[in-house]
């Protein structure tokens, strides 16, 4: 490392420049392997001779130029001595603000050089300028040596994330990404998760803080679960490759040396032979033992291969009885999903039924309630025909009372009566319209306080929905923008209600104030008669005496006319009281059944919501067993594989130890 230091400081003063104290005691101060310029201001002077050194060095494996300011010329000049460098395995260029030249100058180095292994570029900015970016992700994909590659905080973007995507389905080196904190977004996380299943080993890829949704994000864990699992499989595979080949080496070597030692035995059976006959006939003996020896050892040895074949077969009627269970399963799941349909549409005929003939319930009470209001018209008008009556009978009275000429006092007397019977009846019809108007008006406001509640139970249905709704996940938000609409319209129809029996009630105040305003202007009227009467009664007062029996006559008459009326008037009255009750119950029963029509609503709303739920849990449910079985199927054929290639080798290996071994070659000439 000295001589490093010692070429800086020539290289620096060559180009005319002062090396850089930080630099030089960094270079004093460097460990084995490891140069760490971190957070030193490099000037260009500075990475040109860096960057002349650089592809002669071998001894330099790690490189740390993070937050070195680093400018445009001078990260361009390192990168180009590092593209022909076969040493440096670890390079960090954290914090360095590296454009598009510096994007481009990395391009280069990642088609070039085919040692670095880790590459660390955050908090640059090199998804700014899209077409440099895109030079870097075609690099990327050539490059075969790369393992791991941090580009956190560099503003790379969706379309950053499609070019990335696509380098990431021919690069077939990299296992580690880290694109945390860009701007990935939505269209860069599912060109990312499309591209994964092209790449089998990236088996780490972290996408936090890209405003990703979700399910992409999961996706994206389960792919990287998946290459994970490859990764440890294709291990476990080399590490059981290397131990058969490490067998077949010791076999091989055995083989060799027992071929050995067997020549050699020959050779001294050989020179036996030629001694003496009897030592080489014992020595045939033992070589015969041998043989049946090494007989007996290929025995065990297809004794083994049969077991292993056997397990390979358990193995695959293993597999066919899984598949057989979980074609049982999913047809299971179909004849369960198809029974939950047949209950949910025969729940669904239910109700309609249920709804029709609540709305037959509701028609049937509306034509109840229109014949009863057809009667209350016609009672109505019976009435206002008998008031013209009584008022017609009460003009031919003060017209026959005008015709009469009565005396002074007993017509004052008589007239005097008449005024306290009228004021009587006035009063009484005072009396009893007041109470008329009291009725509506507690009537009006007992129907307001009855709305008021309703809207009440309405308002405290709608704070349930809304807790209910406020604990329900993003899937419900068109749930309840439907129930506030039902509960607009609901309060609409109260309002309209309202508005409507409020109408009815002041038309119905009206009319009683208009015909207490009638009565009065008859009072009024008759009181002027009774003072036209009274300025006549002088000038009458002969012809009083000839008609006061017709007078009593009348009265009488007219007595008998009034308990009739009295008496109409009462029965119609009660006629209409009853009427009203009638019609008030079927006021509430029709509330009472829009009511249960509302519950109805809302039950069928939340079974079908529930119903939606657990088709989507089943849905679910039906992909993860379907992932599950996928991926046993995968390990499955895995496992198969290697047991065939197992079996594969080990029958090699003894068709190799049998056809290799010096004793096959001996029996023949037995």
């Amino acid at each position: 490392m000295e001589e490093f230091r010692r070429a800086y400081s020539r290289l620096c003063k060559e180009s005319g420049a002062e090396p850089q104290e930080t630099v030089l005691q960094q270079l004093h101060q460097l460990a084995q392997g490891r140069l760490d310029l971190a957070t030193q201001s490099l000037t260009v002077d500075t990475c040109r001779a860096l960057g002349k050194l650089l592809p002669k060095e071998t001894l330099l494996t790690e490189l740390v130029l993070s937050d070195c300011m680093l400018s445009e010329e001078g990260a361009t000049l390192l990168l180009q001595g590092l593209c022909v460098n076969t040493v440096v395995r670890f390079l960090d260029l954290k914090g360095n603000n590296l454009r598009a030249a510096g994007a481009e100058a990395l391009a280069k180095l990642l088609r070039q050089n085919k040692s670095i292994q880790s590459l660390t570029l955050e908090w640059n900015n090199l998804g700014t300028w899209e077409e440099a970016f895109s030079a870097f992700c075609g690099a990327l994909s050539a490059n075969g040596a790369l393992r791991q590659l941090d580009l956190r905080n560099n503003q790379i973007t969706h379309k950053g994330a499609e070019e990335l995507a696509l380098a990431l389905k021919s690069n077939a080196s990299l296992q580690q990404l880290d694109l945390r904190w860009n701007h990935i977004g939505l269209l860069g996380g599912r060109a990312l998760v499309n591209c994964l299943p092209s790449n089998r080993t990236l088996w780490k890829l972290e996408l936090a803080g890209n405003n990703i949704p979700g399910d992409i994000l999961r996706a994206v864990e389960q792919a990287m679960d998946h290459n994970q699992d490859r990764q440890t499989a294709f291990r476990e595979s080399q590490a059981r490759a290397h131990v058969l080949s490490k067998e077949v080496r010791h076999l091989r070597e055995e083989k060799s040396k027992q071929f050995l030692d067997l020549m050699e035995t020959i050779d001294r059976q050989r020179e036996e032979m030629a001694r003496s006959s009897k030592a080489s006939a014992a020595r045939v003996g033992q070589l015969q033992e041998a043989l049946n020896e090494r007989h007996s050892i290929i025995n065990a040895l297809k004794a083994k291969l049969q077991m292993a074949e056997a397990a390979l077969a358990l193995s695959e009627q293993k597999a066919q009885d899984l598949g057989e269970l979980l074609a049982t399963t999913e047809q299971e799941q179909r004849s369960l999903v198809q029974r939950q349909a047949k209950e949910h549409r025969l729940e669904q005929q239910e109700a309609a039924e249920r709804e029709s003939k609540l709305l037959r319930d509701l028609s049937a009470a509306n034509e109840k309630n229109l014949l009863l209001r057809n009667q209350v018209d016609e009672l109505e008008r019976k009435v206002k025909s008998q008031q013209e009556q009584l008022f017609l009978t009460r003009q031919e009275l003060t017209n026959t009372t005008a015709e009469l000429k009565m005396r002074a006092v007993q017509a004052e007397e008589r007239l005097e009566l008449e005024k306290k019977r009228s004021r009587q009846n006035l009063e009484d019809a005072e009396q009893l319209r007041f109470k008329e108007v009291e009725h509506m008006t507690r009537h009006l406001e007992d129907s307001e306080r009855a709305m008021q509640e309703r809207v009440q139970r309405l308002e405290a249905t709608r704070m349930s929905l809304e807790e209910e709704l406020s604990r329900a996940k993003a899937a419900a938000l068109s749930e309840r923008s439907q129930a506030e609409e039902e509960l607009i319209k609901a309060k609409n129809q109260v309002r309209l209600e309202e508005q409507q029996r409020l109408a009815h009630l002041e038309e119905k105040l009206r009319l009683l104030a208009r015909a207490r305003d009638e009565a009065q202007s008859a009072c009024l009227q008759q009181k002027q008669t009774v003072a036209d009467a009274q300025t006549r009664a002088s000038q009458l007062g002969l012809q009083v005496e000839g008609l006061r029996r017709r007078l009593e006559e009348l009265q009488q008459e007219l007595s008998s006319k009034d308990q009739e009326k009295v008496a109409e008037v009462t029965r119609v009255r009660l006629e209409l009281q009853e009427q009203n009750g009638r019609l008030q119950a079927e006021l509430t029963a029709q509330e009472a059944l829009k009511e249960k029509v509302a519950a109805l609503e809302r039950q069928l709303k939340v079974i079908s919501s529930d119903h939606r739920e657990a088709l989507l849990d089943r849905d679910s449910e039906n992909a993860s067993l379907r992932e599950k079985l996928r991926l046993k199927e995968a390990e499955i054929a895995r496992i198969r594989d290697e047991e065939a290639q197992r079996a594969s080798f080990l029958q090699n290996a003894v068709l190799a130890y049998v056809q290799g071994s010096p004793l096959r070659t001996l029996s023949p000439q037995k």
